[in-house]
């Protein structure tokens, strides 16, 4: 039975009678410190029983697929969970150890064993992710020994294929014999380990990460700058408009969020193809001749372009949402005491709207960095992202661990952003409604 709780209780005593020293008591006697603690834990499963269905729901989708992601990253057992022998024979010898006959006889086994069990293409798909080339070495001698091979089996295997004997081969098996590694987000980062098991940069024709790195963080910043640039002017008519010509305004910038990103995309096509809207009217304007067409499509100028006007409401949206909050008073007593239109708008106006020009940029830029349908349509291959690449190893190479290798890193480097903007700005201030 719930306690009701009197605020004017008296202190009671046994007998019945006023007390001013004793404790509070309900009015069924119970201690008034308990019944609220008791109360008060009651609201608290309440309310959690009120968001346990989002909390479960951003667990499922959201917190789980991040980890098995991270898991994915450093740990790929495809060698070493269908070649056992050679990979027990990789952990009791230390590296730079010469075959010997007992590996040359623990491959030739579990070659034959990957090979019985159609696992073979595993194994072969692993090691050419370290050392691209050996795939078909992998599975042309499993097909060999699957009958079996008769000692010595270093002359066999050489006989099967004379690549056996080269120690760099012998290193990219050792690196892959342990389930865990570190090595997809060293590939990540363009580095490799040599037979000494150095880490040493990358040959220069594989190093291509860093540079798509570099290229997805510029480019999204000038996509964040453009969205500011064009997007202040459109949230501050919002902001002082009458109420009915901000609405149609309002009605025009949340257009695009009623029209699909693939149709969208397919339109800055349209417009901006060589033989496009906008060259048409270069051409007819005089600006340009016939023949000195601009390419805009197909590089870093159309994935730009159409990101700009993609990601514009999730600028112009925060900013409005705060430059509707402040009074216009403000800057009006400003400029009676004597400030010039420019200096009432750095110093009093533009530093009010900074929560919202925080949350905006920080949107945007984040939105950016992982984008991947509008690159991929109109960006070509100097329009590529870092998020293209990881859908090309995800779909086409089916390397998921390096796919998982570059996610970490780009969630790595968002969190890092968003430390930084914390450090330096604050996120109590972000404001994004």
């Amino acid at each position: 039975m719930s306690h009701a709780l009197d605020p004017h209780a008296a202190i009671v005593t046994e007998a019945g009678g006023l007390d001013p020293g004793g404790p509070l008591l309900t009015t069924d006697g119970e201690p008034l410190g308990r019944a609220l603690r008791r109360s008060s834990r009651r609201a608290r499963h309440r309310a959690f029983l009120l968001v346990l269905p989002l909390l479960a729901f951003v667990l499922v989708t959201f917190i789980v697929p991040i980890g098995q992601m991270l898991q994915r990253s450093v740990k790929n057992d495809g060698f070493s969970a269908n070649m056992p022998q050679i990979s027990a024979w990789f952990a009791e010898h230390p590296r730079g150890t010469e075959p010997d006959e007992a590996a040359w006889a623990a491959l030739a086994a579990d070659l034959g064993a990957a090979a019985e069990a159609r696992t073979i293409g595993t194994v072969a798909t692993r090691v050419n992710y370290e050392m691209p080339g050996t795939r078909s070495l992998f599975t042309s001698a499993g097909r060999q020994v699957r009958g079996g091979v008769e000692p010595p089996y270093r002359d066999a295997m050489l006989d099967i294929d004379a690549k056996w004997n080269n120690p760099a081969l012998w290193a990219a098996m050792r690196e892959v014999s342990s389930a865990y590694t570190e090595n997809f987000y060293l590939a990540a980062v363009d580095r490799t380990r040599n037979i000494d098991g150095n880490i040493t940069p990358a040959p220069q024709e594989q190093r291509v990460y860093l540079m798509l790195f570099q290229r997805t963080f510029v480019i999204s910043a000038v996509i964040t700058l453009t969205t500011f640039i064009l997007g202040f002017p459109i949230a501050h008519l919002l902001a002082t408009l009458p109420t009915r010509k901000s609405n149609l305004l309002m009605i025009l910038v949340l257009l695009p969020f009623w029209t699909s990103l693939l149709v969208r995309t397919s339109a800055w096509m349209v417009l901006l193809q060589q033989q496009g809207v906008v060259n048409d009217i270069l051409v007819w304007t005089g600006l340009i001749g016939n023949n000195q067409r601009l390419q805009m499509m197909y590089n870093q100028i159309g994935t730009i372009v159409a990101m700009t006007h993609i990601l514009l409401p999730f600028m112009i949206l925060p900013l409005y949402s705060v430059m509707r909050t402040i009074n216009p008073s403000y800057v009006r007593a400003a400029r009676s005491l004597g400030a010039t239109s420019w200096t009432a708008f750095r110093r009093v106006y533009f530093p009010q709207t900074l929560p919202g020009l925080g949350a905006g940029a920080l949107l945007v830029f984040i939105l950016a960095v992982g984008y991947y349908i509008t690159p991929a349509l109109v960006g070509g291959s100097t329009g590529q992202l870092i998020s293209n690449m990881i859908a090309m190893h995800m779909t086409q190479t089916l390397n998921w661990s390096m796919a998982a290798a570059l996610s970490g890193l780009l969630l790595a480097a968002v969190l890092i952003l968003y430390w930084l903007y914390d450090r330096m700005v604050g996120v109590d201030n972000l404001k994004l409604g």
